[in-house]
């Protein structure tokens, strides 16, 4: 069967055609001196016995030694081979299935297992390691065998034919009878991991609400789904894979007693019993390996397959040039929003326009597409129609990492990720700018509450941020977000574990941030954030229901039963005609 190609898996491959010629060669070599055992055999009683020659036997067995030595390195160094071959597979292929992992919450539906693909290439590597391959390479010198069986006798030579025809049969059921149970296996075992991995985020919910049990029967009943599948290969494959090797062993002895019969008949010599014998087991041992195998081949094949639709799916991106950095607008025009998977935009049509030094604060009833109108701005997920521009340029215009020091993002749900806190709050740089770092810090007022960590700076978190309390996690979070002075800034609900110390330092870094001619956009439930910004957009189901002035939409658009989580602030920010150089005040 055709394994299914893209242009990535193609070049891959191509990397390793001389590795491949090189195996397809040493295949050769190895087969012909698999012969050696049956000439040893058939000289020794057809020359070596009738002679009673001990010189001629010392010399032909120092002779097969050499051989068997000889064909033993060849063996090892194929074997070596096929395994670098796989490492080479995944050397290419790796740092495109990692994209595809991180990617594909952001452009694909929710659900199942994310990982998959790593298992899939993990799967591929892991197969060139085993002995399938070695058996898919030798398959093709069966005939050859079969061919030197012809020219012992032809009725050894339809022995073995029939042999190898019969195998045939039991590597094409295994192929029918094992491909859809793997394939289901595979499909329950990412759900039963997705399971799993939400166990563990929602470990306290499910301590604390005594869902646990609930819960594990849940995660049994697809763990009892994907084990059933596992089993049903496993026996399958383990059936035929026994049937095979008894049939050969049952075809081996058959060809002893042609032999023999043959001999009687005077057709054949007693050397052509043995290596007549030796020849039909060694042409069939490459299909009675591939059956034994054969549950590594499809699971395989299927990896490769879904590599090569994922692949399709999510193609690399594209170099852009390198633009200047953004220093004065943001614009969104007419911006419909889709969510990955979705049927139905969740934001529709929405247009505003920011200039440097400018903020704007979000409001308006839960789902009416708040968090997904800031996931565009960011350039998390992208609009279905409309445009969303940075200094005019559409945010596709600039790559990833091009686009990321010009943005700092603070979602609902900070995740930290495990290392120190100066590595998160620089953003992973394998060298971060101390001054920089400490800068940021600042800005977001965290700077003293990190200092009175066991080692500042230098203390460790586990994965997700373990070991911090949810406000320290969001306030470290937006000193990430301020770090390199990003030119815009968006902020979803930045305040909702913060304190009230806290709320005064997220107040003074939007400030701040606006001070120095940058752009902040605030995802709002409570008041106290909007004192840092200067004008307000109201969305209520997936439209701008208003956007202007804070003071004056407020007024005229905020309803206390439409938004009852935000109400009119107590102080307001009031600026100069160039907000990016003017002194922002507070007033009552």
């Amino acid at each position: 069967m055709r394994l299914h190609q893209n242009a990535e898996l193609r070049t891959a491959l191509l990397r390793c055609r001389r590795a491949f010629f090189g195996v397809g060669v040493m295949s050769g070599i190895i087969n012909i001196l698999y012969l050696t055992g049956s000439f040893f055999m058939l000289e020794v009683y057809d020359r070596v016995i009738p002679a009673r020659s001990i010189p001629t036997l010392v010399g032909l067995g120092l002779l097969t030694l050499t051989l068997f030595l000889f064909q033993g390195l060849i063996e090892t160094i194929r074997a070596r081979v096929l395994a670098r071959i796989g490492s080479s597979l995944d050397e290419a292929l790796s740092g495109r299935v990692f994209d595809m992992v991180v990617r594909h919450p952001l452009e694909a539906p929710a659900g199942g297992d994310g990982l998959l693909p790593l298992r899939d290439l993990d799967q591929i590597r892991n197969f060139f390691s085993s002995l399938g391959p070695t058996a898919i390479f030798d398959l093709p010198w069966m005939p050859i065998y079969l061919g030197i069986c012809f020219l012992f006798h032809p009725l050894i030579g339809i022995a073995g034919l029939a042999g190898a025809l019969v195998l045939a049969a039991l590597t094409l059921l295994t192929e029918i009878l094992t491909r859809r149970p793997q394939r289901e296996a595979t499909q329950h075992g990412a759900s039963r991991n997705a399971l799993s991995e939400a166990g563990r985020q929602n470990a306290e919910v499910l301590r604390a609400m005594g869902m646990q049990k609930e819960f594990a029967q849940i995660w049994n009943a697809e763990n009892n789904a994907y084990m059933r599948r596992q089993r049903r290969v496993a026996d399958i494959a383990a059936g035929l894979g026994t049937t095979s090797k008894i049939f050969r062993m049952v075809l081996q002895s058959a060809v002893l007693a042609l032999g023999a019969y043959l001999v009687i008949q005077g057709q054949a010599t007693g050397g052509i019993i043995i290596a007549s014998s030796i020849l039909v087991s060694r042409a069939l041992a490459p299909a009675e390996i591939a059956i034994a195998n054969w549950k590594g081949f499809v699971a395989a094949r299927q990896g490769w397959v879904r590599l090569h639709d994922m692949l399709a799916r999510f193609t690399p991106d594209k170099p852009a040039l390198a633009l200047p950095a953004p220093v004065r607008s943001l614009t969104v025009e007419n911006a419909s929003i889709l969510p990955p998977g979705g049927t139905r935009a969740i934001v529709t049509d929405v247009s505003f326009g920011l200039k440097a030094g400018e903020g704007v604060g979000i409001i308006g009833p839960s789902a009416s597409g708040k968090s997904t109108l800031a996931r565009a701005l960011v350039g998390v997920w992208t609009p279905m129609r409309g445009a969303i521009r940075l200094d005019g340029a559409t945010l596709d215009q600039r790559s990833g990492g091009s686009l990321g020091r010009h943005v700092g993002y603070l979602p609902q749900d900070v995740e930290l990720f495990a290392g120190t806190i100066a590595s998160n709050i620089a953003r992973l740089a394998p060298d971060p700018n101390a001054e920089a770092v400490v800068a940021a810090s600042r800005s977001a007022g965290v700077h003293e509450l990190i200092l009175r960590l066991p080692e500042g700076y230098e203390t460790r978190i586990g994965p997700g941020g373990a070991g911090l309390s949810a406000g320290q996690r969001q306030r470290i979070g937006l000193a990430r977000a301020l770090y390199g002075d990003p030119f815009l800034v968006v902020l979803d609900e930045p305040n909702a574990n913060l304190d009230e110390a806290g709320e005064a330092a997220l107040t003074q870094a939007l400030l701040g941030v606006r001070m120095r001619g940058g752009i902040v956009v605030v995802v709002a439930h409570h008041p106290s954030v909007l004192a840092a910004v200067d004008l307000v957009l109201v969305m209520e189901e997936g439209r701008a229901r208003a956007f202007g002035r804070k003071n004056e939409v407020l007024k005229t658009n905020l309803r206390p039963t439409a938004f009852p989580n935000v109400r009119a602030p107590k102080r307001t920010i009031t600026a100069t005609a160039n907000p990016a150089e003017t002194n922002l005040k507070a007033s009552a």
